[in-house]
């Protein structure tokens, strides 16, 4: 049943743009008819059923994996002053149609984010992210600037310059998240151009 409820829970987050595991889990359980917590899924079996499910297309995924990237890698290069680091689903390989680019930038204060993006004429709609600084410890509100480019949202995360030593706690692991520097993006990029079939 933990493998039906975290597959469900994949195609709830890959097709209908559900990004709370926990939000996808009750949903596709209540789907699937199960009704015990025990049948729950973790985050990470229900993260490693997304991308199984994202492999059935992997040409088409590739292609969404490679432009993300890309507008990943020109969004960091203009907020360079804020040291961004790319996390998330995009990160790890996830695309689909409501994927989503995640940055965290490091600021103090967080406004500066906000008045960067005002004196270039980016739009942008305010938010807060819950995330736990370190193990352990209770979530805490960050900032969030939602601005919109050419092939997907990408959100902003602003985080005091102390978390660039130590990154917040992942939802999907309880591990510190994985995040990458520009250089690490046009990497993945390099890496994901010589994948594509000629």
């Amino acid at each position: 049943m933990r493998l039906r409820i975290a597959e469900a829970a994949a195609r709830i987050m890959a097709e209908e743009g559900v990004r709370d595991y926990g939000a996808a889990k009750r949903k596709a359980a209540a789907r699937l008819g199960a009704s015990r917590p025990r049948h729950l899924p973790t985050n990470q079996e229900v993260a490693e059923a997304l991308l199984a499910y994202q492999r059935l297309f992997a040409v088409e995924a590739a292609a969404e994996r490679q432009a993300l990237l890309a507008l990943a890698a020109d969004t960091m290069r203009l907020l360079a002053p804020f040291e961004p680091r790319l996390v998330g689903p995009v990160l790890a390989g996830a695309t689909g149609a409501h994927a989503v680019v995640e940055l965290h930038l490091f600021s103090e204060p967080p406004e500066e984010v906000a008045f960067f993006l005002l004196d270039r004429g980016i739009r942008y709609e305010e938010d807060e992210r819950r995330l736990r600084p370190r193990a352990g410890a209770a979530p805490e509100p960050y900032p969030l600037f939602r601005i919109h480019r050419e092939a997907a949202p990408v959100e902003l995360v602003v985080l005091p310059l102390r978390a660039l030593r130590q990154a917040p706690v992942s939802p999907v692991d309880g591990r510190p998240m994985a995040r990458a520097s520009l250089r690490a993006v046009l990497d993945l990029l390099a890496a994901a151009a010589a994948d594509q079939p000629r």
